[in-house]
C-alpha cells in the first residue's frame, strides 16, 4: 500500500465509523423499530366483480416484530386507484371509508376481510378475471414496501356474494 495514502484512508474509514455509531447511538430507538418490524402476509385475494367495477383487496398480515407497525399506503399497475379502506355501519347503514392507517399489533395480527378492513382496487387498466394474480404493493410506516401477489377469485368464493353493494355508502373522496 502506497505510504502516502495510508492515513489518508485509515482517517475516512474511522470518520465513517465514527458517523455510523454517532448515528445508531442518538437514535437507537427509532433504529430498533425500523428494522424490527417484520411483516408477514398470508391469504391475500381479490374478490373480483365484472364490468369493471371496484373490487376490494383482502388478506391477513402478522407483525413477528416487538412493535406496532402501520400499513400505510398500496399501489398496484393493474389498478388506476388503489385505497385502504374499513367498512363499519354508521345509524344502520354499512359504510365504506377511506382510512390513512392500519396498525398491526407488536407479535400479532390485522385480518382484512370483507365487513371490515379492505383495500379498494378502482380504475381497472386491464381486464382482470378469476383465476389471475394482480401484484400489489403495500407501504408500512416503517419504510418497508412488499410486493404481494393477490389471488383474483368471483364474488363468492369466500362466503355470501357481494351483490349489487345495496346499503353500501362510499362516500366521495375531495
Amino acid at each position: 500500500m502506497n505510504q502516502a495514502r495510508f492515513p489518508q484512508t485509515l482517517t475516512r474509514r474511522a470518520c465513517v465509523a465514527l458517523l455510523l455509531g454517532a448515528a445508531l447511538a442518538a437514535s437507537p430507538a427509532a433504529f430498533a423499530a425500523a428494522h424490527d418490524a417484520q411483516v408477514r402476509v398470508s391469504d391475500a385475494w381479490i374478490r373480483w366483480l365484472p364490468a369493471g367495477l371496484p373490487a376490494g383487496g383482502y388478506m391477513r398480515l402478522h407483525n413477528d416484530g416487538a412493535h406496532m407497525v402501520a400499513l400505510i399506503g398500496a399501489s398496484s399497475a393493474d389498478y388506476g386507484q388503489v385505497m385502504l379502506h374499513r367498512s363499519e355501519m354508521q345509524d344502520g347503514t354499512m359504510r365504506m371509508l377511506p382510512v390513512s392507517k392500519a396498525e398491526i399489533p407488536a407479535h400479532g395480527d390485522l385480518v382484512f376481510a370483507p365487513g371490515g378492513y379492505h383495500i379498494m382496487l378502482m380504475q381497472p387498466r386491464k381486464p382482470v378475471s378469476p383465476g389471475q394474480q394482480v401484484p400489489i404493493t403495500l407501504k408500512f410506516s416503517d419504510g418497508t414496501r412488499l410486493e404481494v401477489p393477490f389471488a383474483v377469485r368471483k364474488p363468492g368464493a369466500s362466503g355470501a356474494p357481494h351483490g349489487d353493494m345495496k346499503g353500501m355508502d362510499m362516500p366521495s373522496r375531495p
